[in-house]
């Protein structure tokens, strides 16, 4: 296309996030939602010109001497994750409209939306690039943004868990630094420099060198996921943040772990990939069991939804490393409807803990008596939470197990006790919320149902979690086509499927 479609997309929400940031008042939530509404409607045209097979492609020359291209690109996963990201983020904004009014909130709403727009900016270029030195800038970029979210809003120990994720983060980029210059030196060596993936894809490291750098990738990208033991930011994050917060962090923010997997890891380091898929498997297997056991102990409503998290990210890794065009199709419509999904539930306890003025599970009781309309949309999201049939996530979690049964029956038959695991604590979580006599301290707190903003907040998310539950065609069509040439580029080939003698 003549015109630089996809710079213009990413650029919108920075531009709009720099306007309002000196504005106060209401003008800077309308303003700031006004770019957040362009930026979707930019995003869905780029979504629909790329089914279309419109080329969106942009390359440019950026630093010669060491072949860094400023180059975008919109392939099958980036545009569902451009899509996911312009979706949740005005959704967000609306959520949180009246953020700062807190006593307790160091900035006021102009600041959150300004933030929230920079750290949508920065993701999108994240999703599109494709050149890896402007993958690791606008990486490193969304880092930003976050921190100051998590450290201005939120609960009376925001800072120390900003500081947290800053540290955690940090220490993977600084890991993916040194594995980017090796990138660098490996191309240089060759006598041809460059950064972008599509060259690097075919390029020789040898087996020790490629291995060490995809080691330095996926250690980034395991942080960013986050996986097992490299995720104890998040619970933090998560419980001092604001519920748009947590919602950006984990809707959006940490899907660019699992989509770096792909674009980078796989395509980059084939070899290296499948040399660490037994370890990859396991690691993937323990988050999904370990965030599911930790959820179901946890006592706070923000920290319960981010160990959630942590178990479905574990879904959407076995489905990476499993390496079949089926489960690698369900990770990606997974990144999707589990952004829906986790901003849906956030959002509601979000909702409920503004009003009750704790997140504590056990200081409610009773809810759906006094405030039905809210019992329902906590229900509706923690049903998509588990995966329940009728539900874009159980499409994407059926595939992921399915695809992966092809090759790791075993793992794919211990990691289903996830799913079991997720049943029991979003239930559990519903009934000790929700159900019971209702409590003195909720009949106090609680006196009012959902607003028609709230309402408009969450419908729509659940909506197309429900169209895409019994229609899920038009985004597991692009999500198909993306596995298929992620699995041409790697060499891979589907296992045959195995007939019994008895049923020829």
């Amino acid at each position: 296309m003549a015109i630089p479609l996809l710079t213009i997309l990413a650029l919108v929400p920075i531009v709009g996030a720099v306007l309002i940031f000196f504005i106060k008042g209401p003008a800077a939530r309308l303003i700031g939602y006004g770019f957040a509404l362009t930026t979707a409607i930019l995003g869905v045209l780029a979504f629909v010109l790329h089914t279309q097979g419109t080329a969106l492609a942009e390359n440019l020359e950026w630093i010669p001497a060491v072949g860094a291209h400023y180059a975008l690109d919109l392939d099958g996963m980036g545009a569902i994750l451009v899509l996911m990201t312009v979706i949740v983020v005005p959704v967000v904004l609306l959520a949180e409209w009246n953020v700062g009014e807190d006593e307790n909130a160091r900035w006021g709403s102009n600041v959150f939306f300004a933030l929230a727009l920079l750290l949508q900016g920065f993701a999108l270029f994240v999703f599109m690039a494709s050149d890896v030195l402007l993958f690791y800038i606008a990486f490193e970029a969304t880092l930003i943004p976050t921190y100051f979210l998590i450290g201005g809003f939120g609960g009376p120990r925001r800072k120390q868990a900003a500081l947290k994720f800053l540290i955690y983060s940090l220490v993977g980029g600084l890991v993916m630094l040194f594995a980017v210059a090796g990138v660098y030196a490996v191309s240089a060596g060759a006598g041809a420099p460059s950064f972008l993936i599509s060259d690097l894809a075919g390029l020789e490291f040898g087996t020790a060198v490629g291995r060490w750098l995809f080691v330095g990738f996926f250690f980034a990208f395991a942080v960013k996921a986050p996986m097992a033991g490299l995720h104890t930011w998040l619970p933090d994050a998560a419980e001092q943040s604001t519920a748009g917060t947590s919602t950006l962090l984990v809707g959006i923010l940490d899907k660019i772990g699992t989509f770096g997997m792909i674009k980078i890891c796989l395509l980059v380091f084939p070899e290296a990939s499948a040399w660490a898929t037994p370890a990859i498997l396991i690691w993937a297997i323990v988050s999904v069991i370990y965030g599911a056991l930790m959820a179901l102990q946890a006592k706070d409503l923000l920290r319960l939804v981010s160990y959630t998290s942590i178990s479905h990210f574990g879904f959407m890794v076995f489905g990476i490393f499993a390496l079949t065009t089926q489960s690698i199709s369900g990770s990606i419509f997974y990144m999707l409807n589990h952004g829906l999904s986790t901003a849906a539930l956030f959002l509601v306890v979000g909702f409920m803990i503004r009003r009750r003025g704790s997140a504590d599970i056990d200081a409610f009781g009773g809810v759906q008596k006094v405030a039905p309309v809210l019992a329902g949309f906590l229900l509706m999201s923690g049903l998509s939470a588990l995966a329940l049939p009728g539900m874009g996530s159980f499409v994407s979690e059926f595939l992921v197990m399915a695809g992966a049964w092809q090759r790791y029956p075993i793992h794919t038959a211990v990691i289903t006790l996830g799913t079991v695991l997720a049943a029991v604590y979003v239930l559990r979580m519903y009934l000790r919320t929700m159900t019971g006599p209702v409590t003195e301290q909720v009949e106090t707190h609680i006196t009012t149902d959902l607003s028609l903003r709230e309402k408009a907040v969450v419908a729509p998310l659940l909506i197309l979690l429900i169209a895409f539950g019994f229609y899920p065609a038009p985004v597991l069509n692009v999500a198909d086509d993306a596995a298929r040439e992620t699995m041409a580029l790697v060499g891979a080939t589907d296992p045959a499927p195995q007939v019994q003698e008895g049923n020829r």
